[in-house]
């Protein structure tokens, strides 16, 4: 529950802002213990629809993220201190929830919380991963050079989303174009030479009695069928966002074959330049792989680095604990890593290992895009001429009774 406050610092500086809590005791506690004194604490209501629409619409997107987390890298390379990094944020940003966040975190640090501590506190600006790889820089104490690496990091994925949602768009276009051309076809072009095909006696093929069916059916229950699939809509999105669902999407990112090949190099990506950062920076190799597992946005992956953990400190080898699960990483991952162990060189041995996954993922999405296109052409022909060819073979046949 979000509740909105007005209260005074010890300072006697006036403060105005929001807080997430449970009920309003727990807003008071967690006010109180930042040394505000509360003037006026107040629930704030559940959204409405035109509210709901305006934070979808003022949403915090991935480029702006990218920008606030490349001007952050700048000012804390130019050594500033950090409140005074997130206060020069606040004052330039313009984004609305960006600039509140930054004056959220401002206090917060001022009251004494950690940086990662005041970014969770902002779940709807900062994901997991961003929080998590804060935190792991706070025990090697390589902040700069971590928050550099988000930079960069977020970037390249904001290019290769850009890429992927490029190449999503013409196919959802086209596919969007002929659903609608299908339903108006099935809806009120087949129906209405239905009953000159059933006058005439002709007999008409399986597929044009398929589609001459499922026109039918759509005519007479389309209401029906609205409200059913707005109910598999709400429960499929209910079931999406629970514990299991999470688990069964982050499954199917593995399976999917065309996903598979790019969710996973991109994984990879995100372990071995993370493991790397955090080895270079002298964290005990079970500790990082710990670490490596909360900043992994997939919860199979993060259970087996947590097995992974286990295992080392067991007295396994990295690259032998990794081989147990040639599922999840292949063979070259954990013969590199063993070359590196072998070396003593595990952390410049993941930075190639990162490297070579992150160009794979780039060549996988940029080769993808330009095999979509045909592809789609190709398919839509033949649908388009399967749904032709249903209504002028019984025209053919119908003329050539007549004659």
């Amino acid at each position: 529950m979000k509740f909105k406050y007005k209260a005074k610092s010890k300072d006697g500086e006036e403060q105005v802002g929001f807080v997430d809590a449970g009920t309003k005791d727990a807003a008071i506690t967690i006010l109180a213990s930042h040394g505000l004194f509360i003037l006026s604490l107040e629930p704030i209501s559940n959204p409405g629809f035109f509210d709901r629409i305006s934070t979808f619409f003022g949403r915090v997107k991935r480029k702006d993220l990218v920008v606030f987390t490349r001007q952050m890298a700048i000012l804390m390379e130019a050594e500033l201190p950090l409140t005074t990094s997130i206060e020069t944020l606040h004052k330039q940003t313009t984004h609305p929830q960006l600039k509140e966040a930054a004056y959220q975190m401002m206090q917060d640090i001022d009251s004494g919380l950690a940086f990662s501590q005041a970014l969770a506190r902002q779940p709807h600006v900062f994901p997991e991963f961003f929080v998590s790889m804060i935190r792991s820089a706070e025990v090697t104490g390589n902040l700069s050079k971590v928050i550099g690496f988000l930079a960069d990091y977020l970037e390249k994925e904001d290019i290769l989303s850009g890429k992927a949602r490029s190449a999503m768009i013409y196919p959802v276009v086209v596919l969007g174009l002929f659903a609608v051309v299908v339903v108006i076809m099935l809806t009120f072009v087949f129906p209405q030479i239905l009953p000159v095909f059933t006058e005439s006696g002709v007999d008409l093929p399986v597929f044009t009695k398929v589609l001459l069916g499922a026109g039918q059916f759509i005519g007479e229950w389309w209401f029906a069928l609205l409200f059913l699939v707005g109910i598999i809509g709400v429960a499929g999105v209910d079931y999406l966002r629970s514990p299991e669902g999470i688990a069964f999407l982050d499954d199917l990112k593995i399976r999917l074959p065309i996903v598979k090949r790019i969710y996973v190099p991109l994984t990879l990506t995100r372990f071995a330049s993370t493991a790397s950062m955090l080895l270079k920076g002298g964290v005990p190799i079970t500790q990082a792989i710990e670490i490596v597992g909360q900043t992994i946005d997939n919860v199979l992956y993060r259970d087996l680095f947590h097995e992974v953990s286990q295992r080392i400190s067991q007295g396994e080898r990295l690259a032998d604990a990794l081989a147990a699960y040639p599922k999840y990483f292949p063979p070259l991952v954990y013969q590199m890593i063993a070359v590196g162990e072998t070396t003593g060189q595990v952390d410049q041995i993941l930075i190639k290992v990162g490297d070579f996954y992150g160009r794979e993922a780039d060549s996988l999405v940029s080769n993808l895009v330009e095999l979509i296109q045909p592809v789609l052409m190709i398919g839509i022909g033949v649908l388009v001429a399967l749904l032709f060819a249903s209504v002028l073979m019984p025209l053919y046949q119908l003329t050539s009774s007549i004659q």
